[in-house]
């Protein structure tokens, strides 16, 4: 049986529509996460932040955070060695908005430990969030977690 040229087209272009609206339904069903839900009020309050990371900058050294098996260790510089840190630490996941967690910073011992059952295997951004002595100070660092 032969197929002229007219059902040809007509068959590719059905082809290519149904391939259309398959692909339209399937980007319709992807979930989309923002950083934040109130994105623009946290823009205003950016600079707080910025001002934050200078600060941090000039310290003898950056907030060192490593993981083992049971738990994620951040230990602070040894300028705030004996003195209270206050504030928060964030684990922003990327890849689900519902994996992300806050832990308070409460400690006068200059490190902070996070149990890794509350966290997923995934790769995680660590938004470091603490005052000292009425000066703030804010790090941004990546982690990949792994079983």
């Amino acid at each position: 049986m032969k197929i002229g040229w007219g059902w040809k087209i007509t068959i590719l272009y059905s082809c290519f529509v149904v391939l259309m609206v398959t692909l339209v339904v399937a980007s319709s069903r992807q979930k989309f996460d923002l950083v934040s839900k109130n994105y623009y009020d946290d823009e205003l309050a950016f600079q707080k932040t910025l001002d934050a990371g200078k600060n941090q900058a000039g310290l003898s050294q950056p907030v060192s955070i490593h993981a083992n098996k049971d738990s994620v260790i951040i230990d602070f510089p040894d300028e705030f060695r004996s003195k209270v840190l206050s504030g928060d630490i964030r684990f922003y996941s990327p890849v689900n908005e519902d994996w992300d967690k806050s832990f308070k910073i409460n400690t006068g011992n200059n490190s902070v430990t996070v149990s890794r059952k509350s966290l997923r295997n995934t790769k995680y951004t660590i938004k470091i969030n603490c005052a000292v002595d009425g000066k703030n100070y804010y790090q941004e660092s990546e982690i990949l977690l792994h079983s």
